[in-house]
């Protein structure tokens, strides 16, 4: 097993299940990882699930979004429903090594700087993995394997594991700042995000508060193969980041800065073998309109303890089970943001979102996926709809 939080997640479950685990990883921790640090209500729930909640709330807690944009600024909060009222923003550094700690003290057992390099099969079925751990080679023996290793997936890819980069993906950059505004109460997104040349760009800035005087500054933008992103995001980060200087009291230089390229809404395949499943960003389980993976992380490291739990083969069972939970919003999600990469449409339809409260309250709850199995609202139902109708026209469903 690879891990974090998909992969941590899964072990402290599956630990807690009765199973012997080992929980490997190419790093060792704390270790940092590019992202916005932002917990959306919905991880925030997977976290209470683990028994953190408690830590959590230690952190900073925001009540929602604030949403910049087109001579707009609307403060959107978090929607009622069957998730949580709040979310928080965790420097990974801090939140991988907890979620790590939590699956030790569960019962798994730990692996650090150890890179996967070799499957060994066993016909179909993954026999073991061989590890390189300061140059020497170690082989691990397992019945199960979970693979958690991200976007890039060198493990998914010794399983078969193809990313499909005709639907949406994205790149983003983040780093951080130090600001007098690191304890607000709202997570910031400016929707209308312009380049260099003043360009307007599909995707956002966002500036997520993290408490003790530091922020969380990046940028993120959409792509398709027909589409690309033509960016630098480095630039484009300390631009933006300049821009926002005055309004959020930013000073220093940009630290630790980070970019990546997020495969999106399940547009992967070979999720699954007969003994081994793909979880978390490595499976493609991120949130097309917004970029969020730490939730389904968490949320497909659960499931996926649970499925091996019940016992049975997982080369069909966990493909569905992905498809099941994830496969029409998905779907949808990765359409509505296909249309954002369009460059005229973006700059018709944006200023008449963010004139309406309403409206932007209704794009916060489907661009952040707060809609769960028990909702049975006019905007859930349609949400369910579209998505189904989606999945319907695909050339390529998700996860398959």
């Amino acid at each position: 097993m690879e891990l974090a939080p998909p992969g941590s997640a899964a072990a402290a479950w599956a630990a807690r299940m009765g199973h012997d685990v080992v929980l490997a990883d190419a790093a060792v921790f704390p270790r940092d990882k590019s992202c916005g640090d932002g917990l959306t209500p919905r991880a925030i729930a997977e976290l209470d699930r683990l028994g953190l909640k408690e830590w959590t709330n230690d952190h900073v807690v925001n009540k929602g979004l604030r949403a910049h944009g087109f001579g707009q600024v609307l403060e959107l909060e978090w929607p009622d429903g069957n998730l949580p009222k709040t979310g928080s923003a965790v420097p990974r550094t801090e939140l991988d090594d907890r979620i790590r700690a939590e699956a030790l003290e569960s019962g798994a057992q730990g692996a650090e700087g150890a890179r996967a390099v070799e499957v060994l099969w066993d016909g179909d079925k993954v026999e073991g993995i061989v590890f390189d751990h300061e140059g020497e080679r170690k082989s691990v023996r397992c019945q199960q394997l979970i693979v958690a290793d991200g976007v890039r997936s060198q493990l998914g890819r010794l399983l078969g594991r193809e990313w499909h980069r005709d639907t949406v993906y994205g790149v983003a950059a983040r780093s951080y700042l130090l600001s007098e505004c690191s304890e607000d109460p709202w997570i910031s997104s400016h929707l209308e995000l312009r380049g260099l040349e003043g360009e307007l760009l599909s995707g956002y800035g966002w500036i997520f508060p993290l408490g003790g005087g530091q922020v969380n500054v990046g940028v993120g933008t959409l792509a398709t193969l027909k589409r690309p992103a033509n960016v630098q995001l480095r630039p484009l980060m300390q631009f933006y980041a300049d821009q926002r200087k005055d309004d959020f009291k930013l000073s220093g230089d940009l630290q630790a800065p980070k970019s990546a390229m997020l495969p999106m809404g399940g547009a992967v395949s070979g999720v699954a073998g007969p003994n081994w499943a793909l979880i978390g960003d490595s499976a493609g389980c991120v949130n097309p309109l917004n970029g969020e993976g730490i939730d389904y992380g968490m949320e497909t490291g659960r499931m996926v303890a649970e499925l091996i739990h019940e016992g049975g083969s997982l080369d069909h069972a966990w493909p569905q089970l992905l498809t099941d939970h994830y496969g029409e919003a998905f779907s949808i999600a990765r359409r509505l943001a296909g249309l954002v990469t369009i460059p005229r449409l973006l700059p018709a339809v944006g200023p008449i979102g963010m004139r309406s409260n309403w409206m932007m309250m209704l794009a916060l709850r489907w661009m952040g996926n707060l809609i769960t199995d028990e909702d049975r609202d006019a905007a859930a139902q349609v949400w369910r709809w579209a998505g189904k109708a989606s999945v319907k026209v695909d050339a390529r469903p998700p996860f398959s």
